[in-house]
C-alpha cells in the first residue's frame, strides 16, 4: 500500500488546526446569538402591544374590570395629543374611544354598573337587567335570604305628623244641639236609680276653646295618637226649660286616635267646669235648678277631618250634665240637667307650621 504524505502549512501544526476549528464554530454560534437577540426583540415589541393580565385578574372566565378602570379615569385627550395612537393610555383616552368604553366595560364585567367614569362597585346586574344592591352578610349564599334580593317598600311620610304634634296650639269653636234627656250616667256612683223628672230641657252650648296638644303621636295599633288639653269658655242657651242661659269655664282632655295619613281622625274627650245659671227652683218652679252656682261635665266622641295642616272640622255626639253638687240641699233639692246631642266644631292652627319627622 502506498502512503500519501499529509501536507501541512509551514509553521502551522495541530494547534493551528484546533484554533481554526474553534473559530469556525464561534462564527456560527455568534450568528445564532444575533438571530436569537433579534427574535427576542421582536417578541418583546409585540408583547408590549398586548395588554397583559395576571392570573389573579381572571375569575370565572371574566377579566377583572378593575384593570381597565384607570384607563378611563384620566382626562380626555384629543387625536392630536395622542398622535393618532389608538391604544389606551394610562393617563388619557381618545375622545373617539370614549364612545364605546361603557360597552367594553359592561361586556368585561356584566355584574357591575359601568359608565364612562368607571364601574360602580355598589350595584350588580340581575339576569333580567335590573340593578340590585351588592350582597351583604345577610344575603350571601347560605343565609335565609339567599333566594332573592328583595326590594324594601318605602313608606310614605306620615303627613299627620305635621298636624298632631307637641305644643301645637289651636283655636276651637264648638256648637251643639242637645235635645235628648236621659238619667245621670253616673247614678250608680251616687246611689240613685237612674230616675228622671218630668221637666225636659234642650241645651245649645257654644264653646270657644284654646286647644293645646301636649304630646307627639305615640303608642301603637288602635291606640296610636296624641293628647290635647282644652281651656274653654262656654255660653249655653236654654231654648226649652225654665232657665234661659248658663255660663261656664271648662277644662278638657281629648285623645286623638291618629293613624298614618288618615284625614279622618277619631277622638274621645271629657270636659269639666263650673258656671252660673239663672236657677228657677228658688222662685217656685218645681224640678228646676236649686241655685245659680253649678258645675258641668261633658263627655263626647266623634271624628275630626283635616282639610290641611291648619284647618279641620269635627263632628260627634256629646253628653252634658249640669248640677249644683247637692250644695242647695236641704233648702232646694238638686235635680240637675242631663242631655245629649250632636256637636260640631272648627279648629284653626295658631302656631307656626310644623314639619314632622316619621317615627
Amino acid at each position: 500500500m502506498t502512503s500519501v504524505p499529509v501536507r501541512s502549512r509551514p509553521g502551522r501544526g495541530s494547534a493551528y488546526e484546533a484554533f481554526a476549528l474553534f473559530a469556525r464554530k464561534s462564527i456560527r454560534w455568534t450568528g445564532f446569538l444575533r438571530q436569537s437577540q433579534l427574535l427576542f426583540f421582536l417578541v418583546l415589541v409585540v408583547a408590549l402591544q398586548i395588554p397583559l393580565h395576571s392570573q389573579s385578574e381572571i375569575f370565572d372566565g371574566r377579566i377583572n374590570v378593575n384593570a381597565y378602570v384607570p384607563l378611563v379615569s384620566g382626562p380626555i385627550a384629543s387625536d392630536a395629543d395622542l398622535h393618532s395612537s389608538d391604544r389606551f393610555a394610562p393617563g388619557a383616552i381618545n375622545a373617539r374611544q370614549l364612545s364605546f368604553v361603557p360597552e367594553l366595560l359592561q361586556s368585561i364585567s356584566p355584574n357591575k354598573k359601568c359608565t364612562s367614569a368607571g364601574c360602580d362597585e355598589s350595584y350588580s346586574m340581575a339576569s333580567d337587567g335590573r340593578l340590585v344592591p351588592p350582597l351583604t352578610d345577610d344575603t350571601k349564599p347560605g343565609t335565609e335570604s339567599v333566594t332573592a334580593v328583595s326590594e324594601r317598600k318605602v313608606k310614605r311620610p306620615d303627613r299627620n305628623l305635621d298636624i298632631y304634634y307637641r305644643n301645637r296650639r289651636e283655636f276651637s269653636l264648638d256648637v251643639g244641639w242637645h235635645p235628648v234627656n236621659i238619667p245621670f250616667v253616673y247614678d250608680f256612683a251616687v246611689g240613685d236609680s237612674y230616675n228622671m223628672t218630668p221637666l225636659k230641657y234642650t241645651l245649645v252650648p257654644v264653646i270657644a276653646s284654646l286647644r293645646w296638644h301636649v304630646t307627639n303621636v305615640g303608642w301603637r295599633w288602635i291606640f296610636r295618637g296624641n293628647m290635647d288639653f282644652t281651656f274653654s269658655a262656654s255660653i249655653t242657651a236654654i231654648p226649652r226649660g225654665p232657665e234661659t242661659h248658663y255660663y261656664s269655664l271648662d277644662f278638657g282632655i281629648r285623645r286623638n286616635f291618629v293613624y298614618r295619613n288618615w284625614k279622618v281622625v277619631p277622638y274621645f274627650e271629657q270636659r269639666g267646669g263650673a258656671g252660673l245659671i239663672n236657677a228657677k227652683e228658688p222662685v217656685g218652679v218645681i224640678w228646676a235648678q236649686g241655685q245659680n252656682l253649678t258645675f258641668t261635665y261633658n263627655m263626647g266622641a266623634g271624628i275630626r277631618y283635616n282639610f290641611d295642616s291648619k284647618y279641620s272640622f269635627s263632628a260627634g255626639m256629646n253628653y252634658m250634665h249640669i248640677s249644683n253638687g247637692y250644695l242647695s240641699q236641704p233648702a232646694f233639692y238638686n235635680y240637675g240637667i242631663n242631655v245629649y246631642g250632636p256637636m260640631f266644631g272648627l279648629d284653626i292652627r295658631l302656631s307656626k307650621p310644623h314639619h314632622g319627622v316619621p317615627q
